[in-house]
């Protein structure tokens, strides 16, 4: 069968899609671990050189296995074309900066990743790009943001750490009415909870350092978009200034997109019963996940995503002292920064992932200092409780 048929289901994109065979025909993706390529002649390498046919020229432009992943990723998110970048925030950069130029205007959603939330608060107006925050969450403050010509809109939904939900369909109408691509960090949902094309974006990017490897082992992003944007815009972006990813670490996401989809799954019906659990819990004042009752975007989310991620934001009453106690007695799971392993992750996100964007930045979004964001993993669920009933009882003592 052509494993570049869109038409075959997200299960079997995610095992075949893009295989590309050599004329060994390996039944896994081989691993073409070269920084160049050789030509016949030296008329092929001009005419490869001035695009007049089609030849691998250098890793940094592109490669085999790196060309495989982009066309799996393409394939099961729906989008005409993929780059992948050496990290997500590669990604983000190039996304925003192969677009942007001086005088040009960005409106982004508040909530937003640290490193996001400094490009866009930081370096774009050392550009003399102009930017403007809104809350994620509140129409008004999208429709008078982009009630002015803008040029480009990036927002997060669900958002890290505290999962707020983004109307995605509406904020890319009136992004499109003002003249602005649509750009979604889609990294909380991945391909398979949340369709961001489907609801308007223009541009969709991931860390495929998190759900997509899955296992804690390699960075890796993608920019996905239509063919002309990805060719015209994004392409010589990356081709000049080299934010090109390994070929090896391309291998390994290839092989975690392979069990995606039950990894996902998995992690999914794990995070609702943890959420549940903490929600009972009298040491917890709250608790945000997307598809339960009390989250205030519930209907919402149920509207957009296909289940709530495999993320869980809770606040332990007594602050940065009682968070810390709980997260340092945990033993089953681990307090790490990322996000999206088979392993179960908790982040303190004011002292780590959004220390640097200040303590009046973080009051607006509510991230206080009780605040913790647990990634949930595929380990036994009732062991997952048990450790967290466990760290929860040691801010205590």
């Amino acid at each position: 069968m052509t494993t570049h048929d869109p038409r075959y289901r997200p299960a079997t994109l995610l095992v075949q899609g893009g295989v590309e065979r050599s004329q060994f025909g390996e039944t896994a993706e081989a691993l073409y671990l070269t920084s160049g390529f050789v030509y016949d002649d030296a008329e092929q390498a001009e005419a490869t050189f001035k695009n007049e046919v089609q030849h691998y020229q250098y890793s940094r432009f592109g490669n085999p296995t790196v060309s495989m992943l982009e066309n799996r990723l393409a394939l099961i998110e729906g989008a005409e074309a993929c780059r992948a970048t050496a990290t997500g925030m590669a990604a983000v950069h190039s996304a925003l900066l192969s677009h942007l130029k001086c005088g040009d205007r960005v409106v982004a959603s508040r909530a937003l990743f640290g490193s996001c939330h400094w490009i866009v608060s930081t370096l774009l107006p050392r550009y003399g790009v102009k930017t403007e925050f809104v809350d994620g969450a509140d129409m008004d403050q999208w429709r008078a943001a982009l009630a002015t010509p803008a040029n480009l809109v990036l927002l997060e939904s669900p958002s890290n750490p505290m999962l707020d939900i983004v109307d995605l369909q509406a904020v890319s109408d009136l992004a499109h009415a003002a003249g602005a691509i649509v750009v979604v960090d889609n990294v909380f949902a991945t391909p398979l909870l949340q369709k961001p094309f489907k609801l308007g974006a223009d541009v969709v990017v991931y860390s495929c350092t998190k759900h997509i490897d899955g296992q804690g082992r390699v960075l890796g992003g993608a920019v996905l978009g239509r063919k002309k944007w990805v060719e015209d815009t994004l392409v010589p972006f990356i081709r000049n200034t080299g934010p090109s990813i390994s070929p090896f670490n391309a291998w390994l996401l290839l092989k975690g997109i392979e069990t995606l989809a039950l990894r996902v799954d998995a992690g999914c019906r794990n995070a609702s019963t943890v959420a549940d659990f903490l929600a009972a819990q009298p040491e917890i004042a709250r608790v945000w996940y997307p598809t339960r009752a009390d989250h205030p975007q519930r209907d919402l989310a149920m509207a957009q995503m296909s289940a709530g991620g495999t993320l869980v934001t809770f606040e332990v009453k007594g602050g940065k002292q009682a968070a810390f106690k709980a997260m340092n007695a945990f033993r089953l799971i681990k307090v790490s920064n990322n996000l999206g392993d088979s392993k179960s992750l908790a982040t303190h996100p004011a002292t780590t992932t959004h220390m640097r964007i200040g303590a009046e930045e973080r009051a607006k979004l509510g991230i206080t200092d009780g605040v913790i964001r647990l990634s949930v993993g595929l380990e036994d669920v009732e062991d997952i409780k048990e450790d967290l009933a466990a760290g929860l009882a040691a801010i205590g003592r």
